[in-house]
């Protein structure tokens, strides 16, 4: 399924370059046509989707031997000797329209002096990569119980006109609150107010998010493989 409808789509096909040679570039490496995010921000790499060997040798060069390239969803495939390591079916997922209307009543901003809480609470839900300078990627927004941070959204990919929700996690004697309703909908509310649109991406068999997502008002634009390998 996809949904092309509007303008402005096509940096969503490679959404990892695409923040990589704009926004996030002072986040990032760069070797030739190689491109990735210093070690402690992101793991993702971006290639060209016509990368040939001499590319994937930079790509090598930048991240050193037996490293892990996280490809996300690039569709360029790396030599033989590059080793599989995980293979992932999901979906990007766009919202257009107005505000949400969302209640963000004790939504929090987090910043440098949360970033052990973030990743304690990262650890107990596991909604995907993050390191201790990804939040530098955007604004992280939080709740808190009691003091203790519960539930947590933030931005990560930014190619030009959107801007990623991604790390939406609660923990579990959290769930079933609204939080995470309440936090993409606080974040997708601040993307649309700087003239931006949000997206996001989620695993295939998520689909407790997907659901949650479509009541927020996102659509599938299309369907994806995430794909990560080892460098020789």
């Amino acid at each position: 399924m996809t949904n092309d409808g509007g303008d402005g789509l096509a940096v969503l096909d490679d959404p990892v370059g695409e923040s990589l040679r704009g926004r996030h570039a002072g986040l990032g490496r760069r070797h030739g046509r190689a491109a990735t995010y210093l070690p402690e921000v992101a793991t993702f790499s971006a290639m060209p989707a016509d990368a040939d060997a001499a590319d994937w040798a930079d790509l090598a060069r930048l991240l050193g031997r037996e490293a892990f390239a996280d490809m996300f969803s690039s569709p360029a495939v790396p030599p033989p000797d590059w080793e599989p390591v995980f293979v992932l079916a999901g979906r990007q997922m766009l919202r257009s329209g107005g505000s949400s209307g969302a209640v963000d009543t004790g939504v929090v901003e987090l910043g440098a002096a949360d970033v052990p809480e973030m990743l304690d609470l990262i650890a107990r839900t596991r909604p995907g990569p993050f390191w201790p300078r990804t939040r530098e990627l955007g604004t992280y927004l939080g709740i808190r119980d009691g003091g203790r941070l519960v539930a947590m959204a933030g931005e990560r990919l930014r190619p030009p006109g959107w801007t990623e929700i991604s790390a939406v996690c609660t923990d579990p004697e959290a769930r079933g609150r609204g939080h995470a309703a309440r936090l993409v909908g606080a974040l997708a509310d601040r993307v649309l107010a700087r003239g931006e649109r949000p997206f996001l991406h989620v695993a295939e068999k998520n689909t407790t998010a997907i659901a949650l997502y479509e009541r927020l008002g996102f659509t599938t634009r299309k369907h994806v493989t995430f794909r990560g390998f080892r460098t020789p």
